[in-house]
């Protein structure tokens, strides 16, 4: 999560020189190289070849893949409009409601009244700093393509293809959204070498060490514990910006942005 939340401030340092959609691209493209290196398409010549010629296999982790390189796109910017603690917050609306949408509990019903009432209050209450309501709508578009990529992810997943191969083809079809997109947008700076030490040290940062961490973490950890804790983001996120991006949120918020953790946590222990 520090990984993750450090590279999210490196980003946002890096849109008034590269924007957004030019610093996304930079990130899923070097990414994908990065999580292709380590899959080893050599090495497993025989799984690649078989998931490449599957095409439901193959639709879903394009299904997979788009909606990763859209989430990471909106995110950003929003990003480029709230701060980073208020982003992620908003941006767990999506596993939320996966969560939510997959159970048959009563006690849900608690937790999503709890997180309406957290995400409620951030749009209603601006504060000094006068959040952007664009900003926090883009968080939400963000939210809801997370929402796409747990849900596909799982599916692609659930043959016995090995995740981090599934993950690494998949991260290319996020590139073929955000490469697009960068180089419409932001063509000068993506083309531009001088900018690609910077976007190869935010891809490291918010892919390579995370995807690496937590395929390590969830095999040492209960699934629900694993959960539990990933249900802090926000915390660490809102912490990181506030050191190293000056960036401070009212007790309304951090109340509000608490509810929506307190609904995360419960959501996970009770799976």
């Amino acid at each position: 999560m520090v990984s993750i939340q450090s590279g999210a401030s490196i980003a946002k340092g890096l849109f008034v020189e590269m924007g957004p959609a030019g610093v996304t691209a930079l990130r899923v493209f070097f990414s994908a190289i990065i999580l292709v290196i380590i899959a080893n398409p050599i090495r497993h010549k025989k799984t690649f070849k078989h998931i490449l010629t599957d095409c439901k296999q193959l639709g879903l982790i394009a299904a997979y893949g788009l909606s990763l390189g859209l989430m990471n796109l909106f995110f950003y910017f929003s990003l480029e409009r709230i701060p980073l603690g208020l982003a992620v917050t908003l941006e767990f609306a999506g596993p939320l409601a996966v969560s939510i949408l997959y159970s048959r509990k009563w006690i849900d019903i608690l937790w999503v009244i709890l997180a309406a009432l957290g995400i409620g209050i951030l749009f209603f209450h601006s504060g000094e700093m006068k959040i952007d309501l664009i900003g926090m709508l883009l968080a939400l578009v963000a939210a809801f393509f997370w929402a796409l990529y747990i849900i596909f992810g799982k599916k692609a997943t659930r043959n016995d293809h090995g995740s981090l191969i599934v993950a690494s083809l998949g991260m290319c079809f996020a590139a073929m959204v955000a490469l697009p997109s960068g180089l419409f947008i932001n063509t000068a700076q993506v083309i531009n070498p001088n900018y690609w030490l910077a976007g190869l040290g935010v891809a490291i940062l918010s892919s390579a060490v995370p995807y690496s961490l937590e395929l390590k973490a969830m095999k040492s950890i209960p699934e629900k514990t694993f959960g539990i804790l990933m249900s802090f983001e926000p915390v660490v996120a809102t912490t990181v910006g506030f050191i190293f991006l000056k960036e401070s949120l009212d007790l309304t918020q951090i109340g509000a942005m608490s509810l929506v953790i307190i609904a995360c946590v419960g959501s996970s222990y009770e799976s």
